[in-house]
């Protein structure tokens, strides 16, 4: 696997297990579930593991049935109807400094399968908000990820071409849309895919954590 640098014009970043340490504040909340297990972080951390395919199987049949829309839209309404208080946040050591780096060489990007309102409060908690061109979640685009469209979106909205652009994700989902948009593809280990997998939905380039991306573009 090997990426092509002098063709990245353009940076896409997931959010969940990318830019936020979601899997291991999941790990968390499962963790007493798992309390008599011989070793229940790591029993936690599978069923998450596990349970992130299926996960996003499901987010996926309402894009299937042209309902996304609708549903993310009436989600939108209550939230804002009905405001509840944000789970806590947790960023990825050393994101933020990795974004500092990238920041003056590429025009970056966020593509979230999440609610627009949940995934601006997080970039808003840590100050991330102005290193992003456009910020693309659920209803922006016609369909969600994994299919191509909000990599197109990102990439009209940042002046390159998709082929051009570099999608950063933690699962074959994220893997997939940018494949589909014919941009290149890192998939990082810090979140809830694992290797094998991401190997096999056809990452260009495999990380341990989000940050070695400063390394891997010579920054």
């Amino acid at each position: 696997m090997k990426l092509d640098l002098a063709r990245i014009q353009a940076l896409c970043f997931d959010v969940d297990g990318t830019l936020s340490d979601t899997d291991d504040l999941y790990v968390e909340k499962f963790l007493p579930f798992f309390r008599f297990s011989r070793n229940p972080a790591h029993a936690a951390r599978r069923f998450v593991m596990w349970a992130e395919a299926p996960g996003n199987l499901l987010m996926g049949i309402p894009d299937y049935f042209g309902v996304d829309d609708e549903l993310n839209r009436l989600q939108d309404w209550l939230n804002r109807r009905f405001p509840r208080p944000f789970k806590h946040f947790r960023l990825i050591r050393g994101a933020r400094e990795m974004l500092e780096q990238l920041a003056p060489h590429y025009p970056m990007a966020i593509i979230s399968a999440r609610d627009d309102r949940s995934t601006r409060a997080f970039l808003d908690h840590f100050g991330l908000t102005p290193f992003f061109q456009v910020i693309v979640t659920a209803i922006t685009a016609e369909h969600t990820k994994p299919y191509p469209d909000p990599l197109y979106f990102a990439a009209r909205q940042m002046g390159v071409q998709p082929e051009h652009c570099l999608m950063i994700g933690d699962t074959t989902v994220d893997i997939r849309a940018g494949k589909r948009a014919g941009a290149q593809t890192i998939g990082v280990l810090c979140g809830f895919g694992e290797r094998p997998e991401l190997e096999k939905a056809g990452a260009d380039l495999i990380v341990e954590q989000t940050p070695d991306l400063a390394s891997v573009l010579k920054i």
